[in-house]
């Protein structure tokens, strides 16, 4: 299913390229006593990671999981999340997480993005929970990194969904948006179950993926299928787990392949979608001071897709 649900300016202004803005692990249960209007420095800051976002001229924020703790209960989106990030939330392209599942198939969040009792909507198809736009020159692919509820192995229905989306996006770059990371030098670690997605993204030649769950902000360089350094046709993850909730500090060994990592600021992650090529900067809430930043080079995921050595 496809689903084209970004709100903005005139078209005459859809001409400039875009930027989004990215994060997740966001809203802290409003129960809670460090709940402090989301302006807290190491728990419940999503306060500050929305100004920082209302700040910028973004065409559409990613929500990058967990969006709402601690089991995303409508009434507590409603509560929470709403007032920060829900602000704006025309542009936002959701992702689904493990919190959300902490009502039955997660029926808080759906109801949330979509609307009670919709199937179809902001969020996707319900209980699925991916779905896929353009965005400037840019393929956009959201994904359900919830193995155990939704299914990620070859055949299941999300994977095949996967590549035949993909098959149907050959001239454009592509960024894929899941909760789960697959490589983390963070608390949780990398997550196996997610390796079919990030192997069909590989093989595909898709450019960027953005992910959650570890609360720590980490990018890496292109890695391949197993984890290794890929320069030519390797994924590039960013892990930002750091829309709001609290902040996990790093084991002391870091993965071979990270190349930027911070755990001490909530933040969010600037990415301008270029032709060609894209641009991040990662900015720390609430001064927006940029802590990582740079730019690499994107290819059409048609064009790896024929080079023999890719496979």
């Amino acid at each position: 299913m496809l689903v084209a649900v970004i709100a903005g300016p005139a078209p005459a202004a859809h001409a400039r390229v875009p930027v989004i803005a990215a994060a997740g692990d966001i809203a802290c249960d409003p129960r809670v006593d460090a709940f402090s209007g989301g302006l807290a420095r190491f728990h419940c800051g999503q306060q500050a990671t929305s100004n920082l976002i209302l700040r910028g001229r973004y065409r559409a924020v990613l929500a990058l999981g967990d969006l709402q703790y601690t089991n995303g209960r409508l009434w507590k989106f409603r509560r929470s999340y709403g007032p920060t990030w829900g602000r704006f939330k025309p542009k936002t392209l959701p992702v689904i997480g493990n919190h959300e599942y902490g009502t039955r198939h997660a029926r808080g969040y759906f109801s949330y993005f979509n609307g009670r009792g919709d199937a179809y909507g902001r969020a996707g198809r319900r209980p699925e929970g991916w779905y896929s736009l353009d965005l400037g020159r840019w393929h956009l692919i959201v994904l359900n990194s919830n193995c155990e509820a939704v299914g990620c192995d070859p055949g299941s229905p999300q994977v095949e969904w996967l590549i035949d989306d993909l098959r149907m996006h050959p001239d454009r770059c592509v960024l894929a948006a899941y909760h789960h990371p697959r490589f983390s030098s963070g608390r949780h670690e990398e997550d196996q179950n997610v390796g079919t997605l990030w192997r069909t993204l590989y093989r595909a030649g898709v450019d960027v993926v953005l992910n959650g769950h570890d609360h720590d902000y980490e990018r890496f360089a292109p890695q391949d299928q197993r984890g290794h350094l890929d320069r030519r046709h390797g994924v590039a993850e960013f892990v930002v787990g750091t829309g709001g909730h609290s902040l996990f500090p790093f084991p002391r060994h870091l993965k071979p392949t990270s190349r930027a990592h911070q755990d001490s600021t909530f933040g969010i992650l600037r990415m301008k979608l270029g032709r060609g090529r894209y641009r991040w900067a990662y900015k720390a809430a609430p001064s927006g001071r940029t802590l990582d930043s740079g730019s690499r080079r994107c290819t059409p995921v048609g064009e790896l897709a024929k080079q023999p050595s890719h496979r």
